[in-house]
């Protein structure tokens, strides 16, 4: 196990740093928060609990990548308006600028009834409140002939790593005048969005490099988040090359090869050149090994973040079940600051606002072609109810478009200082 101590970023430190397998509060004890997962969610709210219960709280950060590369961003990598290392960010400043405990190892199992993280290294973390942020888990048997195999020649790209660039690589040795095939995932998925703004973006890519190459998507669902404004943006920026089809086109995805490279459906079985299929997912799969599950998604209360079956259990972003709130980075970053807020209340007294939620989904579609949507949230008593929400237009002006564009960049180097720094 890797330990980046909260008390000084001096060295690496072994399993017997962490003062591990202690029994949970003893009297006049610091309380112990743990947070599994080092996203938008799980790093954002590590570093309000710390930051603001000004070391109240004993925070540790449990997260197996010493590396995290944002899935948010990735498109824009991928149709080159960003450098790989750009959108990649590390722990550093969790640990040394906000004294937080920063575990570089996976974490096997829950132990609610102890209050116990087991580590997979045999290592134990006790915690008073823990904090679940595990992002998704893919499914891969939810398309015949997908698996972790065959992610190797048809990348899905949607999880932190490095698929982004077999994607990106993929498209740019593309024969002159070849097929990209892109199959989307079901709802509910993380960043609804995003399998088109990844059209766009190798759109771009292709339009500049092998004009003559088609895209098809083949969707599993009858419409799309912003559908109306890529189908319009498609049209205007890449005529003729991007062709989406619905199910009621296609007749259903019935299988893929990833040897022969073939999609096959119930209107044609398509042959690809390059590819990226994404499966259904659920949530990341500890909160099943910490039975906070109800299906596929973990159930919460709205005003916490808390999970329903476990009270000192929260679990944020992706893997949970926030209502009409989208599973985004932005979504994830928000409920953070509500769940750490209520955490560092409840151990410590302190203040404990009223619970506001926010999410925005920007989308490039082309060069300073930006578009988005979003809304406010508030916590009502069964779901997470919106306030107001608002989307792009069909008819802005190409400087609105441009501004849009530029108030993404400010987000992405805003949200993920306020999740690292």
């Amino acid at each position: 196990m890797t330990l980046i101590s909260r008390r000084g970023f001096g060295g690496l430190f072994g399993t017997s740093a962490l003062g591990l397998a202690m029994p949970s509060l003893a009297f006049g004890a610091v309380p112990k928060v743990v947070v599994i997962g080092g996203g938008a969610g799980g790093a954002t709210a590590a570093r309000y609990l710390a930051k603001d219960s000004k070391g109240a709280l004993d925070v540790t950060l449990v997260e197996a990548s010493k590396r995290y590369y944002t899935c948010f961003y990735s498109n824009l990598y991928i149709g080159g308006f960003r450098k790989y290392g750009s959108i990649g960010h590390n722990y550093y400043g969790l640990a040394v600028n906000n004294r937080i405990n920063v575990v570089h190892e996976w974490a096997a199992s829950v132990d609610g009834a102890t209050k116990t993280v087991n580590l997979a290294s045999g290592g134990k973390l006790s915690y008073d409140k823990l904090v679940l942020s595990p992002g998704i888990a893919l499914k891969y048997d939810s398309i015949a002939g997908y698996s972790p195999q065959a992610q190797g020649r048809m990348p899905h790209g949607w999880t932190s790593g490095t698929q982004a660039q077999q994607i990106r690589n993929q498209v740019l040795t593309m024969k002159e005048g070849g097929t990209f095939v892109m199959v989307p995932p079901p709802n509910p998925y993380r960043c609804p969005p995003g399998p088109y703004e990844r059209a766009s973006m190798i759109a771009h890519l292709l339009k500049e490099r092998n004009p003559t190459a088609k895209i098809i998507v083949l969707d599993p669902k009858e419409k799309f988040s912003k559908m109306g404004l890529f189908m319009a943006g498609w049209e205007k920026h890449y005529p003729g090359m991007i062709e989406w089809l619905g199910p009621d086109a296609h007749g259903g995805i019935k299988s893929v090869n990833h040897e022969t490279m073939e999609i096959v459906t119930d209107l044609d079985t398509f042959k690809a050149d390059a590819a990226c299929v994404v499966p259904a997912q659920r949530a990341g799969s500890i909160a099943t090994a910490a039975g906070v599950t109800d299906g596929d998604w973990a159930p919460i209360i709205p005003a916490t973040m808390a999970s329903k079956a476990d009270p000192n259990i929260h679990v944020l972003g992706d893997a949970s079940v926030a209502s009409s709130m989208p599973k985004s980075g932005f979504s994830a970053n928000s409920q953070a600051k509500v769940a750490a807020n209520a955490i560092r209340g409840e151990l410590t007294g302190s203040r404990v606002y009223n619970p506001r939620f926010a999410n925005t989904c920007w989308s490039l579609i082309a060069t300073n072609d930006g578009i988005k949507v979003g809304a406010n949230y508030k916590a009502g008593s069964e779901k997470i109810d919106v306030v107001d929400k608002f989307v792009s237009q069909s008819d802005e002006s190409a400087d609105l478009r441009k501004t849009t564009y530029e108030e993404s960049i400010g987000w992405y180097n805003g949200i993920t200082s306020d999740m690292f720094s």
